[in-house]
């Protein structure tokens, strides 16, 4: 650690005034950010892990009963064993495993650290967080894509009753609520909110439910539309939400349903804005990032992507299962250039 004159308190001390050296920073904290700092570690380089928010955040912030697609085995990391009492391990039991994994490997992970910038000068990125400032001579970025919604941009979206996050049925009980989407998030939330006792209307802008709705799932949400125990509109969209009612557009014509609560289920998308800023070129038509699949470096050189970052808006194609591999070849790939 070395310390540079303050410009924020003259002669005091300031945390951001004093610079963290490294090897490598990663940002982020899921599981993907925790597998760069385990394959770092059995690299032997030095790194620092900075998350926003808490451990695994976006996990921690899924809804409480929510069920992995994904067997436990599929979920694991660095080779570190997931037993769960399923197959298919819940989100408790995921938060489980993370935390002994960060814990038992003592990982250096800072987290309630929002990374503010990162600039790239004379063959080093500085980095400033919201606590400190780093330079690095590699960054990873792990983000994901779970912390900005799509958001329906509609009048009256931010009314306090829409919520673009579902974190448990309770307080849709007795309430007429709208659950907006047909994916995985949104048919789980219509079925809890329903047989806890709320009254659940689906708002869905295709012909049917999503293909890949968990296929244990599928059948029971169509079985209750079918019945009428929860209502849905295909081919439909909200065009206004107002304080006791929502306007939709049909097929069949405009409707107004009395409404509650709003659980607007649209899906997620990375944070296109930051890594433009980071200097990452995207595609035009779906924000995917540049980077070389086998290294993982991005157009800048020295700057990795990894998990699900690195598929821009096709967010459902990378997994924790399928992206764990990329802690690998980065790790690698930095040794093989320290080595040379």
């Amino acid at each position: 650690m070395s310390a540079r004159a303050c410009s924020h308190l003259g002669a005091g001390f300031c945390y951001l005034c004093v610079m963290v050296t490294t090897e490598v920073l990663i940002i982020g904290a899921g599981p993907i950010g925790i597998a760069c700092a385990l394959a770092c570690k059995k690299q032997q380089l030095e790194y620092i892990v900075l998350e926003k928010g808490a451990l695994t955040n976006s996990l921690f912030n899924y809804p409480l009963n929510m069920n992995f697609f994904s067997t436990s085995d599929k979920l694991e990391i660095a080779n570190i064993p997931f037993i769960s009492k399923d197959a298919k391990p819940g989100r408790d039991e995921a938060l489980e495993y993370y935390r002994r994994v960060v814990t038992s490997s003592n990982l250096n992970i800072r987290l309630f650290e929002k990374v503010c910038s990162v600039e790239k000068e004379e063959g080093r990125f500085h980095i400033t967080s919201e606590k400190q400032s780093y330079t690095a001579q590699n960054v990873i970025v792990a983000t994901g894509f779970y912390d900005i919604p799509k958001l329906l941009n509609v009048p009256g979206e931010d009314l306090p009753k829409v919520t673009h996050y579902y974190k448990e049925a309770h307080p849709y009980v007795l309430q007429k609520n709208i659950v907006v989407g047909a994916s995985n998030s949104s048919v789980d939330a219509a079925l809890e909110i329903w047989r806890k006792g709320g009254e659940v209307t689906m708002i869905v802008r295709s012909k049917s439910i999503g293909e890949r709705v968990k296929y244990w799932v599928k059948p029971d949400i169509e079985n209750r539309i079918q019945e009428g125990s929860i209502s849905a509109y295909f081919e439909a969209e909200i065009s206004e939400i107002k304080e006791t009612e929502v306007i939709i557009t049909t097929p069949q014509g405009t409707k107004t349903i009395p409404n509650n609560f709003v659980i607007a289920l649209t899906g997620y998308r990375p944070n296109f804005e930051f890594l433009e800023r980071i200097g990452i070129q995207l595609s035009e038509d779906k924000n995917i990032p540049t980077y070389n699949e086998e290294t993982m470096e991005s157009n800048v050189k020295g700057l990795y992507l990894a998990g699900v970052i690195c598929g821009g808006m096709e967010t459902h194609k990378w997994f924790i299962e399928n992206s764990r591999i990329h802690a690998k070849r980065i790790a690698k790939h930095i040794s093989e250039k320290k080595a040379s």
